[in-house]
C-alpha cells in the first residue's frame, strides 16, 4: 500500500515570523527613541535617573519578547517534525481514530464500540455527502468492546464507491432512552501532512488531525 508524507513548512510558520517581526521594528523604534533622547537632553537638566531606568527596563522586556518567541517558534516546529516522523511511520497500518467520519476503504469500514454500561444497544447510521441514509444497524452490546463492520452496502444491497461517509452512534439504555455513547473509527493510514502548524493523518479519503488518534491497532 503505497502511501505519502507531506511537510509544507512555509505556512505553518508564516503567522509566527509575521508577530516576531512586529516585535522586532518595535524594538529598533524604541532604541531609536531612547537614543534620539538621551543625545538631545539638556546638560543642565538630564533625564531622571528613575525615568531612564524604567525605559531601560521596557526595553529588556521587549528584548524577551522577542527571544522568547523566537525559541516558541523553534520548539514549535521541532514538536510539529516529531509528530509528522510519528504519523509517517503510521502509513501502512490499521489506527482507530475518533472522528463523525467514517473511511471506506476497498470496500470495508469499521466502527468502535464500548462495552456495554447505561447503554445496551447502540444505534449506527451511515450517511453519504448528502446526507441521505445509506445503511442503519441496531448492535447489542455486550461485556467487552466490539467492533461493527461494515461491508460498504447500503440498505438495498448496492455497493458503495470507497470515499468518506459520515457517521452517527447513539446509545439506547434498558429502557430504550437515547443516552451518550462514545465510538472510534478505524482505517489504514494512507499518509500524513504538515500544514499550518498542524499534523494530519490520510486515510484515503478522510483526513484527521494527528490529536485524534486513539489507538495504534497493528
Amino acid at each position: 500500500m503505497s502511501g505519502s508524507i507531506t511537510s509544507l513548512t512555509g505556512t505553518s510558520t508564516a503567522g509566527a515570523n509575521s508577530a516576531s517581526t512586529r516585535l522586532s521594528g518595535d524594538l529598533d523604534t524604541f532604541l531609536k527613541l531612547l537614543t534620539t533622547q538621551l543625545q538631545n537632553q539638556d546638560p543642565t537638566a538630564p533625564m531622571d535617573a528613575d525615568q531612564l531606568t524604567q525605559q531601560l527596563v521596557q526595553f529588556s522586556t521587549v528584548e524577551q519578547q522577542v527571544n522568547t518567541n523566537s525559541t516558541l517558534r523553534q520548539l514549535l516546529a521541532l514538536q510539529q517534525a516529531s509528530q509528522l516522523g510519528e504519523a509517517a511511520s503510521l502509513v501502512g497500518r490499521r489506527v482507530a481514530v475518533e472522528t463523525d467520519r467514517l473511511p471506506l476503504q476497498s470496500g470495508s469500514a469499521t466502527v468502535n464500540l464500548p462495552a456495554a454500561g447505561t447503554a445496551r444497544l447502540a444505534r449506527v447510521e451511515v450517511r453519504d455527502a448528502n446526507n441521505l441514509l445509506v445503511r442503519s444497524s441496531d448492535v447489542t452490546l455486550g461485556t467487552a468492546p466490539l467492533a461493527w463492520n461494515w461491508d460498504g452496502k447500503d440498505s438495498a444491497g448496492a455497493q458503495r464507491p470507497d470515499g468518506t461517509y459520515r457517521i452517527t452512534v447513539s446509545g439506547r439504555d434498558s429502557a430504550g432512552a437515547v443516552v451518550p455513547l462514545g465510538f472510534t473509527v478505524t482505517g489504514q493510514v494512507t499518509g500524513a501532512l504538515r500544514d499550518n502548524g498542524t499534523v494530519t493523518l490520510r486515510m484515503g479519503g478522510l483526513s484527521v488531525g494527528y490529536d485524534s488518534l486513539r489507538d495504534l491497532g497493528t
